[in-house]
């Protein structure tokens, strides 16, 4: 069900933000250094090219130097949006002005001989929801990372979020949810879905944040080193240092210069989306239900073009009967589909369903690292949220996982630091060591390890499947009992329920698709990871 989920929390991202002029691409153009075309939302490939690591030589080559410098490694630059870190960057620099500044509710941390207990690495979801559980537990929590906005809304599960206690979040609901294959008899998924107010979700957050004592620091983390004393030392820009007893990165996946990861994991894949949200005439859809899935194909097989090699499918959040937030969304690919095609694609979708598009109010560029290997679990540094590899790899889902394990995850921290043998001052490496891999353990245990290989199992699929592969395998995903798809949606469902999962897939699944099934557990290398993960004591 790898390719479904795309469109879960993490996967979606909703920001109320007009398209861009071509003023504000030529400043961003001028700021960021890349080559962008005023007339539309295209990147020069070749300085793309460049910037990747490429040896071209001429005034251009100067453009390889950020990777270098911003990026441990090739894949942790793929991790912050590869040939299309433009529009990641174009995303991220939406203003928001409703939101309030980290810096004006939070006090400074304090520099000098000040020790904190912990040190949370980024200000999105994850890292304000970390520090605020850890605080609440007594801790003394300092943040940083960038004075951001969020600048993604999300799409989440009703039920979800009202076991987080974060209704009051959800700005609009949409009492069913369904689901659109190969003809036009909908598939009721039977569940209310919500779009998520960034503003009330980052005000709910901060809130915590200020309740329970965390002080922040708007920068830069550089490096993070060990003390002569076994503290860490958090290096920011401007010469600022921090020293804490744990520091945990929740900076996002593109986190390789704070973190080791294993080597010689799974190649990162990754689910690109665009999106926009337009007033319409011949709206197609009923405003009372989200549009999850939309896997028919408009074209009619008449195209034969690039964007057509990359299996597709439409997903819309109708606001009201004439305005409405339509998404291209490519599930997952190893390389990723450039937002130009899924662009293309969107409009010829929308041309050929006879929607008028009368006003536009958004643009929306997702961009979702999936896959990929886990942080070392043996080094000092802590991880949690994307950096921790906690993005679901079948789904692109994440951010109510990161929010619902906090508090399980700021506990484990905090029992930690108050043992009594790290409770003054980590007198020995050895000791650091071994309370880091107590919160590794804690945050990667053997069952999440063999559920990961679960999915990265079932992603490695999806990436090789075509248009009707895709659909065959979704028509036999919604034949299954909810409490099986749900829980897959959700990482609810543990080591052994996956695998009766598999098994009802496998029964349930046309001849065609249980020969894949096989031959895919049989060839692929994640086949036998996922086999070595489940065995191993």
């Amino acid at each position: 069900m790898e390719c479904l989920a795309a469109r879960n929390l993490a996967a979606m991202a909703v920001s109320v933000y007009p398209i861009m002029s071509s003023s504000r691409k030529k400043r961003l153009r001028n700021e960021i250094g890349f080559p962008i075309h005023t007339h539309s939302s295209y990147i020069s490939t070749a300085a793309f090219g460049v910037r990747c690591g490429g040896t071209s030589g001429g005034s251009e080559s100067c453009l390889a130097l950020p990777v270098k410098e911003d990026f441990a490694d090739e894949e942790d630059y793929v991790k912050a949006g590869g040939s299309e870190l433009l529009f990641v960057q174009m995303q991220q620099s939406k203003d928001m002005d409703h939101q309030s500044k980290l810096s004006d509710k939070l006090p400074r941390i304090l520099t000098g001989d000040n020790i904190l207990d912990l040190v949370v690495i980024g200000c999105g979801p994850a890292g304000l929801a970390l520090a605020a559980e850890s605080a609440k537990l007594g801790l003394n929590v300092g943040l940083i990372g960038p004075d951001l906005p969020f600048t993604n809304n999300y799409g989440v599960w009703e039920d979800e979020f009202k076991d987080l206690g974060l209704e009051r979040c959800i700005e609009h609901v949409w009492r069913d949810t369904i689901v659109y294959l190969d003809n036009n008899d909908p598939i009721s998924i039977g569940r209310a879905y919500g779009r998520v107010s960034r503003h009330l979700l980052h005000e709910e957050l901060l809130k915590r944040c200020v309740e329970s004592g965390v002080s922040y620091l708007s920068t830069k983390v550089e490096r993070i080193i060990e003390a002569s004393s076994g503290h860490r030392l958090v290096e920011c820009e401007g010469n600022i240092v921090i020293s804490c007893r744990l520091a945990t990165v929740a900076s996002g996946a593109a986190s390789g210069k704070l973190l080791e990861y294993e080597v010689g994991g799974p190649r990162v894949s990754v689910q690109t989306a665009y999106g926009v949200e337009v007033e319409v005439e011949n709206n197609p859809y009923d405003p009372s239900v989200m549009v999850f899935m939309d896997y028919r194909d408009f074209m009619k097989h008449n195209v034969q073009c690039l964007e057509a090699q990359y299996p597709t499918f439409l997903y819309a959040m109708p606001m009201s009967p004439t305005r409405v937030f339509f998404e291209e969304t490519c599930l997952a690919s190893k390389d990723a589909m450039p937002f130009e095609l899924l662009k293309n694609k969107l409009m010829s979708r929308l041309e050929t369903m006879g929607v008028r598009i009368i006003r536009t109010y958004e643009e929306e560029w997702s961009y979702i690292p999936v896959g990929g290997s886990l942080p070392n679990t043996e080094q000092k540094n802590l991880a949690f949220g994307a950096a921790a590899s906690m993005v679901h790899p079948a789904t692109g889902y994440s951010v109510v996982r990161s929010l619902s394990e906090a508090p399980k995850y700021a506990s484990v921290i905090a029992n930690i630091l108050k043992q009594p043998h790290v409770k003054n001052i980590l007198v020995n490496s050895r000791i650091s060591e071994n309370i880091s891999m107590q919160a590794w353990n804690a945050l990667w245990p053997l069952e999440r390890k063999r559920q990961r290989a679960f999915f990265l199992f079932g992603l490695a699929l999806i990436l090789q499947l075509d248009i009707e592969g895709i659909r065959t395998f979704f028509h036999s995903f919604f034949r299954l009992p909810k409490w099986m798809s749900q829980g897959f949606l959700g990482s609810t469902l543990s080591s052994g329920d996956l695998l009766l999962f598999a098994l009802y897939m496998f029964v349930i699944a046309p001849n065609d698709m249980r020969k894949c099934l096989i031959n895919h557990l049989i060839s692929d290398p994640t086949g036998a990871i996922m086999v070595k993960t489940y065995l191993t004591i």
